[in-house]
């Protein structure tokens, strides 16, 4: 298609960057679809469904998805008619200036007719948390691949049956753990399996806690005309509309929806624990913890923050926090830059800690590899972010094994769950990964559980 000239030509980066900051501020929603038809491309491409395009889901898509020529983005969905419209507008217009193809758009208010189209091959799913393993179980099911963001489940029972159904479908899950396509990261799981620190016996991991503002109270209101809230909710409990319930940080810290930071950040530090000690945190191990949840009378009514610790029978000691907590043991204060979330790995040698944007070591010349990367003024780490998506489409194609499978998202995951049934229960669990369950307590194991709203099951 010949450009107009006086149209000013842009890359299709700077097309995927224009469009990310265009929706920047859009709350991250699930559910209804909007479907473009398939556009064959000269190579045989992974055709992708995209669940939630707020301000994460759109983000992802823009910065992930959309500048992959091995990838065709066919369906933008959310909740909000105005944002899955917006996203399929954005996706048109970036293949009709690129491809010369024009996108055959329609909506869809249902999932599972969605999910009927066989052109679709996976499923990037970026929805609020409560929606993250029943959307993923439901693409599974219609033999899609999925790539899902953090954290993984509502309760752990939700993620013996993903697992059932991925395997049975021979499919490729990716969990979005993004810190581990970056460099350093990558150079610190290389150093420590090459027993630069040596034997690890400890590892200290700290997350981000507090968003920083009050828990609202719920007036209820009308529901907006272009929002489905009864599939906003899906399979949690149905309570009165009021616009604080649907943000961001609502379904981060309401326990209908999540279990707060305690797995929604620390899914990222707890990550790089299991991704680089897999073998080691994989068995059976006792939990304690304490923390504190909201004051009452509010929405928000999570763990606020925590101080967990884990045992495992082989003798490792992982102490699991939030950065408060970290900050009042001493925790960080071996660090230069006390970032707000990372993993720090105690060996017979020394220690590595990893953080986003930031490694260090006690031994001089592995700290000089770990900060031998581009930085910021502030001393911050310049990590190609954009990877995940790519990385996701190569395991389907056959080209590499999964980085982050579902395996490895449930131990860091199950952690997360562990720690907030320990604090609930004001007790000492143990955690037995072969059947699933903590040892000899009927109670921890009930929260182990969610009730599914009708129709909403799985």
């Amino acid at each position: 298609m010949k450009k107009s000239d006086n149209k000013k030509d842009i890359s299709r980066r700077d097309f995927v960057n224009l469009s990310a900051n265009g929706v920047a501020g859009a709350a991250l929603m699930p559910m209804i679809i909007t479907s473009c038809s398939r556009i064959k491309g000269a190579n045989d491409r992974i055709s992708v469904a995209h669940v939630g395009v707020g301000e994460r889901g759109s983000g992802e898509l823009y910065g992930y998805f959309l500048p992959l020529k091995e990838a065709l983005n066919v369906a933008p969905c959310d909740t909000y008619r105005s944002r899955r419209d917006k996203t399929a507008e954005k996706i048109n217009a970036f293949y009709k200036q690129y491809e010369s193809k024009d996108g055959i758009c329609k909506t869809y208010l249902d999932m599972d007719e969605l999910l009927e189209r066989k052109d679709i091959d996976a499923v990037h799913i970026t929805t609020p948390d409560h929606w993250h393993v029943p959307a993923a179980i439901k693409a599974a099911r219609a033999g899609k691949h999925v790539m899902v963001a953090k954290p993984l489940s509502l309760c752990i029972q939700q993620n013996k049956l993903l697992t059932n159904i991925m395997k049975e479908n021979n499919l490729v899950f990716h969990y979005g753990t993004q810190q581990r396509s970056y460099d350093h990261m990558q150079l610190g799981l290389n150093l420590i399996h090459d027993g630069a620190i040596g034997e690890i016996e400890r590892v200290d991991v700290w997350s981000p806690w507090d968003p920083g503002v009050p828990s609202p109270v719920c007036n209820e209101a009308p529901v907006p005309e272009d929002f489905d809230f009864d599939r906003w909710t899906g399979p949690a409990p149905l309570k009165p509309y009021c616009p604080e319930r649907v943000t961001n940080i609502s379904s981060w810290f309401n326990y209908d929806y999540s279990i707060g930071f305690l797995g929604g950040w620390g899914a990222h530090p707890l990550d790089i624990l299991v991704w680089i000690m897999k073998d080691k945190v994989n068995g059976s191990y006792t939990c304690e913890g304490t923390g504190s949840k909201w004051p009452e009378g509010g929405l928000y009514n999570t763990v606020l923050n925590w101080d967990v610790s884990c045992r495992y029978d082989n003798g490792l000691l992982v102490h699991f926090v939030s950065e408060d907590y970290a900050q009042k043991c001493n925790m960080l204060d071996h660090r230069r830059i006390k970032e707000g979330d990372g993993t720090t790995f105690y060996g017979t040698k020394g220690w590595i800690s990893l953080s986003r944007s930031t490694a260090e070591s006690n031994i001089p010349e592995i700290d000089e590899k770990l900060n031998n990367f581009p930085k910021s003024k502030d001393g911050w780490i310049q990590s190609e972010n954009n990877t995940m998506g790519k990385r996701f489409i190569a395991a389907i194609q056959g080209k590499e094994q999964p980085l982050s499978p579902l395996d490895e998202a449930i131990i860091s995951d199950t952690i997360s769950h562990m720690g907030d049934i320990a604090i609930r229960t004001g007790r000492k669990l143990k955690w037995d990964p072969l059947s699933g369950q903590c040892v000899g307590d009927e109670e921890a194991n009930r929260l182990n559980t969610r009730e599914m709203r009708t129709p909403y099951t799985v």
